[in-house]
């Protein structure tokens, strides 16, 4: 199937820069969300992130008119009727998404693709909400997603071989480097960025070193932009909680346990950059 409008379930962080991408590219693209408030917000956010490439000269003011008129968002379902690729991108709840993508599949073009954006969840249990587990796929993006480069194409038993192929070009066409997963919990990113985030707290826990002692040693010793805690603090510590319950249910293996220290730390409210504090104060100037 050649891929021409694309419809994106979600305009909160992920679905915003999923929207902005594919616009950019070329695709007629709608956003669907919940309410018209969300929409209009996310939408504003993309015009600032157009606004911001024109101004550094990444992007000329006529191709920025252009990607805004490919741009449309709506609350009906409906609006997204005649796409031939649809992106989930709403909160990593399950019975969420069962409930998105049942009422999806009902009135979505039989020959349309579905993808997730989930990056933790299995592809395969979403597929099954639909009457067309064949042409299910993860498309995992990664923060922010007008900048990164990366994609998670994630094939489960069920995925055609023309989905998938059809999935890694898309990945391709929106200026991105896809590599294949198969469908395990975490895909490749995660399953091994997980334990080593929630190594630092342990290393913490344990005395290692300060929070700042082994965010530089990680920095300076093996040349990462960040340490893991700052990393944490960036990503939220609820969301790293939330994933890592969810891959030690899948694996059952103790690198994927959440430690007592980051389980505290959630239950007291300290999340990280977005609450003010976690492993560091950003109260302060």
């Amino acid at each position: 199937m050649e891929i021409r409008k694309v419809g994106v379930l979600g305009c909160g962080l992920m679905g915003s820069g999923i929207a902005e991408v594919a616009a950019r590219a070329g695709y007629e693209t709608v956003v669907r969300e919940v309410s018209q408030e969300i929409i209009d917000k996310g939408i504003q956010k993309i015009h600032g992130s157009l606004g911001k490439a024109v101004e550094k000269g990444k992007m000329s003011a006529e191709d920025r008119d252009q990607t805004v008129a490919r741009l449309s968002g709506a609350v009906d379902f409906g609006a997204l009727a005649d796409c031939d690729l649809v992106i989930e991108a709403i909160v990593e709840n399950l019975d969420e998404k069962r409930k998105t993508f049942t009422a999806l599949d009902e009135v979505v073009k039989k020959e349309a693709l579905f993808a997730s954006n989930t990056s933790s969840l299995t592809v395969t249990q979403m597929a099954m909400f639909t009457r067309r587990p064949d042409q299910f796929v993860g498309l995992h993006f990664f923060n922010p997603v007008p900048v990164m480069k990366l994609v998670e194409v994630v094939r489960t038993l069920l995925t055609s071989d023309a989905t998938f192929d059809a999935a890694f070009a898309f990945a391709r066409a929106v200026g991105k480097e896809p590599i294949a997963c198969r469908d395990n919990s975490g895909f490749v990113v995660n399953r091994l960025l997980v334990p080593y985030l929630l190594d630092a707290i342990r290393a913490l826990e344990e005395g290692v070193g300060s929070a700042e002692d082994i965010d530089k040693g990680m920095q300076l010793g093996c040349g990462h932009p960040m340490g893991p805690l700052t990393l944490l603090d960036f990503v939220g510590l609820d969301t790293t909680y939330y994933i890592a319950n969810i891959m030690f249910e899948e694996y059952r293996e103790k690198r994927f346990a959440p430690p007592p220290l980051l389980k505290q730390m959630v239950q007291a409210g300290r999340l990280g950059k977005k609450s003010g504090r976690g492993f560091y104060d950003y109260t302060k100037k």
